[in-house]
């Protein structure tokens, strides 16, 4: 079983962690968190946590899970804490950023097996999505794409411990919220797992048209099939789409940078490569002809953007994740011929977003 740490005593966590001491320096607002600091609340949290019957029922390989991710849901609060003019004080972004956080670590420094990191990963992301869904324009859309990411059941659970792991006034609102997020989740058929569609293209239609029911089926469907490659240098991208796709147009940001002479690290240059790429995809996308979009696509707003290029020309879109553990990535590159820094390679996986099965009509992942 994967253990994020054996030893849970928090004196010890602070010792081992540097981003667990720091909690101690971030102040939270009263008004919601009268408990006091980050740190504080996170003890409070993992306490209330342990204590949850539906945490009782879980598998010990789950409670690490849950564990951990009550552990990191606020560690982004340290660079996102701000006090408003007014005197309150305010995180935006902190969950978003805390995702990123911890994937970092769990890549890095304590490597589990990819689906328990994600997982862990997605409840830091989403860990208010439960208190905050009927703010959404289309709470049910949130609910449906949230689902695809991370188990549900297992967020509402750690909402709770959140809720319960401070002292606030609004306390029973809060609990309220989390029991017709439930409710949303159970009727919208994405409770503790993610919701099924008749078809990809069905998914696809829900998640791009507004004022759309997820029952819907389009008549129309893509004419052909555009893979689109993501991972990090050195992760195998180029190997993998030699073995399958070598009778397919490959549009390579590598190629280009090399045939311009382009180091990855010129951010201006590599603009130009990606203009040259796409116009060089457009020619196949007006053809309708099949191809293999070949970078590291590491963002989701690079991929988003890729993505609704290609399906304004009715294509299918398949994402192939490629990922190796740490170790083996850097090994890898230094073996490449067109070699990323060591730093650059380190920066990417500051910002590495994962695909999302909602990206695209398919999204495989080849994971080692």
């Amino acid at each position: 079983m994967w253990q994020f740490s054996d030893n849970k005593d928090w004196t010890y966590l602070e010792s081992r962690f540097d981003w667990v001491k720091r909690m101690n320096d971030v102040p939270q607002d009263p008004i919601y968190h009268a408990e006091g600091n980050v740190a504080t609340h996170t003890r409070m949290v993992l306490d209330a946590l342990a204590t949850q019957p539906a945490y009782l029922l879980l598998t010990p390989q789950q409670k690490e899970i849950l564990w951990t991710a009550a552990l990191l849901h606020d560690v982004e609060k340290y660079s996102t804490t701000v006090t408003e003019i007014d005197g309150r004080i305010t995180s935006k972004g902190h969950a978003k950023k805390g995702a990123l956080k911890a994937r970092q670590v769990i890549y890095r420094e304590i490597p589990a097996p990819f689906a328990i990191r994600e997982q862990v990963v997605g409840l830091v992301r989403y860990h208010g999505l439960p208190l905050w869904v009927f703010d959404k324009p289309d709470p049910v859309k949130a609910v449906i794409t949230a689902g695809m990411e991370v188990n549900t059941a297992w967020l509402a659970l750690l909402a709770r411990a959140d809720v319960l792991g401070r002292t606030c006034a609004d306390q029973a609102e809060m609990l309220y919220k989390i029991d017709c997020f439930e409710a949303l989740c159970q009727e919208q058929q994405c409770w503790g797992a993610a919701r099924t569609f008749a078809t990809d293209e069905a998914k696809m239609y829900y998640l791009q048209h507004e004022e759309n029911y997820p029952d819907y089926i389009p008549f129309e469907e893509p004419k052909a099939e555009v893979i689109m490659m993501s991972g990090l240098p050195g992760a195998g991208k180029d190997s993998y789409v030699w073995r399958n796709y070598r009778d397919l147009p490959v549009v390579s940001l590598d190629d280009i940078r090399v045939q311009k002479g382009i180091a990855p690290t010129d951010k201006s240059g590599n603009g130009r490569v990606i203009q040259e790429a796409k116009e060089l995809a457009r020619s196949y996308l007006r053809k309708k002809q099949p191809f293999v979009w070949n970078a590291t696509n590491i963002t989701r707003q690079m991929r988003m953007q890729l993505a609704e290029l290609f399906m304004t020309y009715k294509m299918k879109v398949k994402i192939i994740y490629i990922e190796v553990p740490y170790t083996q990535l850097m090994h890898q590159n230094s073996n490449r011929e067109a070699v990323v820094p060591g730093m650059a390679i380190e920066r990417m996986i500051d910002k590495l977003e994962i695909p999302a099965p909602w990206e695209a009509h398919t999204v495989e992942y080849l994971v080692q």
